[in-house]
């Protein structure tokens, strides 16, 4: 469940409740599993850690500047159904980025997060969650762009795999689509700054107004496992049989108190490739802009992801409040 290194983040909102059950390590419904993606949040509860993440790209500020950031997320089941994570994510800006436009770096606002399975079909590889991200203001480096107040994004997350497809659309049946739907609400509606106009030699003010944010996304991802385990094996090379080719999309659009921000989408579209092990996995993804507000160079993003509930199911991997689990198996045939 990774959090994200944008200044306003995509996760959800809270449901207190504590589900003492047993499962599968990793979100897998039926027989599908569903990754951690890098783009948007993935739907399941787990035990993760994904270090490091690394991301390079021009943003769509005038002037544009290259942005490098390098960010890390801890991820820890309470119950079978509930978790929280924290995370935070290092920036460096070139110039002309920061305030002074020589550069800046350092840390992004820290960043927690609140998630609970709310409703599991595995006939229909079906998942739904609901959850709470919370960016705390102050805590990261002005010169970066963090805020100084907090930002809190309620979310509905959901993923959705093909395998109840009839025999004969069996080759789309590793097709999966996950998706999350959350709202950022700022902790302060705007902030004024007062300088002296060079102009006039008056002090002067200038207002900024903090919008409302609708975070959207989604992904298709076609899974080489699924392939393998529950449809047909071909016969192709093991790397191939780990591969999940996918497209995300990552999507922004203020839409309240928008009178200093304007109400222009912006975003990326990233396709890629995660390769899945069965106690870690590896993905690497463009990103593309979707227009000139949202960059002007194709970037790239990488993570290594660590599942800690099949490193060690009766340790760290283990729900604080409920039985360990067996270790996955993500090729075996059904």
């Amino acid at each position: 469940m990774p959090i994200r290194h944008a200044r306003v983040s995509l996760s959800g909102l809270a449901v207190a409740m504590l589900t003492l059950s047993q499962s599968a390590a990793h979100e897998i419904v039926g027989n599908r599993f569903f990754p951690a993606t890098l783009g948007i949040d993935d739907p399941g509860v787990n035990d993760e850690l994904a270090i490091p993440t690394i991301s390079s790209a021009k943003t769509g500020d005038d002037s544009s500047f290259r942005q490098l950031d390098f960010s890390g997320e801890y991820s820890k089941r309470i119950t079978d159904a509930f978790a929280i994570s924290i995370g935070s994510t290092y920036s460096r800006l070139n110039p002309p980025g920061g305030p002074t436009g020589m550069g800046a770096n350092g840390f992004q606002n820290l960043e927690t997060a609140l998630k609970y399975r709310v409703f599991k079909d595995p006939a229909h590889e079906f998942v739904m969650s609901v959850g709470l991200s919370i960016e705390w203001g102050g805590t990261g480096a002005a010169s970066v762009g963090a805020d100084p107040f907090n930002t809190y994004t309620p979310t509905v997350f959901f993923g959705k795999g093909l395998g109840d497809l009839p025999d004969t659309l069996s080759w789309i049946r590793p097709v999966a689509i996950t998706g999350q739907v959350g709202y950022a609400i700022p902790g302060r509606r705007s902030t004024t700054t007062f300088a002296i106009d060079p102009d006039s030699g008056e002090l002067a003010a200038d207002t900024e107004f903090h919008p409302r944010v609708l975070n959207w996304g989604g992904t298709i991802q076609y899974s080489m496992p699924y392939l393998k385990s529950a449809v047909v094996d071909l016969g192709l090379p093991d790397f191939i049989n780990h591969l999940i080719p996918l497209v995300e999309a990552n999507l922004q659009t203020p839409v309240g108190n928008t009178f200093t921000s304007g109400t222009v989408t912006t975003g990326t579209i990233n396709p890629g490739v995660i390769w899945v092990g069965n106690t870690f996995q590896v993905g690497i993804e463009a990103l593309i802009p979707i227009n000139r507000q949202s960059g002007t160079n194709i970037g790239v993003i990488g993570q290594l992801h660590f599942y800690l509930d099949d490193i060690d199911p009766r340790g760290i991997g283990r729900p604080i409040f409920g039985n360990a689990v067996q270790p996955a198996n993500l090729f075996a045939r059904n």
